[in-house]
């Protein structure tokens, strides 16, 4: 059985505006066995995840759950875990985190608030490096446990960034994918020295395009728009750009992309094709996946 991100990877498959749409992430640490559904078929209480699930639909927010790389022992209850919660709008994204034994307060959080930036004080502010998010879920897809477990267990012996396994961030086709915290801009056929590279711009509050998928809190027309915007401008700094409207609908959109400095341009995007037809998920039927085509960059000022 031949792999999707095998044929992905031989077609030249742009993967410009695919990054999954989140404004907000709610990361949970769960060791142990995921399932395709992880946090369905995870250790987590059923009743918790099903709370979670009802809880963050339409907020904005997104549930992903974490783990350290390496081997994992299948532990029902850990002892303590980390969470993190991040928005990644331009201009306020952070990051806040604790450590809990217990996850049955998580469905009371105000996710409306989380979805639209207001953290309102919740947990400590994290400060450490910026996170690495590698996919590595198996069960959802073989590509992503293939190739993405090796990278995350490579980026973690050097010791220099904090690094975790993360359960789906879309594009199994594009594997290994990344997602780096908190600007929330993902990575597809991540290598160790581009994720490197990646990690340490973000660092200095600045982005690569390179292989770059998109700013997950934006829908995916804006997020091609972002990206030929800065490949047409060479501008890095994370929070330069931002995108201030977006008119049409499927297959064609006209996207405002605005410069911290006052300038500002229209993005012409159109929904093509992906062929000839290739799977888009392990298992899966070969189909023709949707990709974002920029027709035309204006300056407007």
């Amino acid at each position: 059985m031949s792999m999707c991100a095998t044929a992905s990877r031989e077609l030249t498959e742009p993967v410009a505006g695919t990054a999954a749409t989140a404004r907000t992430w709610l990361l949970i640490e769960q060791p142990g066995p995921w399932g395709a559904d992880a946090l369905a078929s995870s250790h987590i209480d059923p009743e918790t995840a099903r709370a979670l699930d009802a809880g963050t639909k339409g907020t904005g927010v997104r549930v992903a759950l974490i783990r350290r790389p390496g081997r994992h022992a299948d532990c029902h209850r850990p002892a303590s875990r980390r969470i993190f919660v991040a928005h990644t709008a331009p201009g306020r994204s952070w990051i806040r985190a604790t450590s809990a034994d217990d996850l049955a307060a998580l469905p009371a959080l105000d996710f409306a608030a989380l979805g639209a930036g207001d953290h309102d004080g919740l947990w400590e502010p994290y400060t450490g490096d910026p996170l690495a998010l590698v996919c590595t879920n198996g069960k959802r897809d073989r590509c992503c446990a293939l190739l993405g477990r090796p990278l995350a267990a490579e980026l973690a012996a050097t010791g220099a960034v904090d690094v975790w396994e993360i359960t789906h961030i879309g594009g199994h086709r594009f594997a290994p994918t990344l997602l780096v915290l908190p600007y929330g801009y993902a990575y597809g056929r991540a290598t160790a020295p581009g994720v490197k590279e990646a990690l340490e711009a973000a660092r200095r509050g600045r982005m690569v395009t390179a292989d770059c998928r998109g700013r997950s809190c934006w829908e995916r027309p804006a997020q091609a728009a972002e990206l030929a915007v800065r490949r047409l401008t060479g501008e890095r700094a994370a929070d330069a750009l931002d995108v201030t409207g977006t008119e049409g609908a499927a297959p064609r959109w006209t996207v405002t992309v605005a410069h911290a400095d006052g300038r500002s341009w229209r993005v012409v995007v159109e929904q093509g094709t992906a062929g000839p037809p290739r799977p888009e998920s392990c298992g899966k039927a070969p189909a023709t996946p949707a990709r974002m085509d920029v027709i035309c960059v204006t300056p407007l000022s």
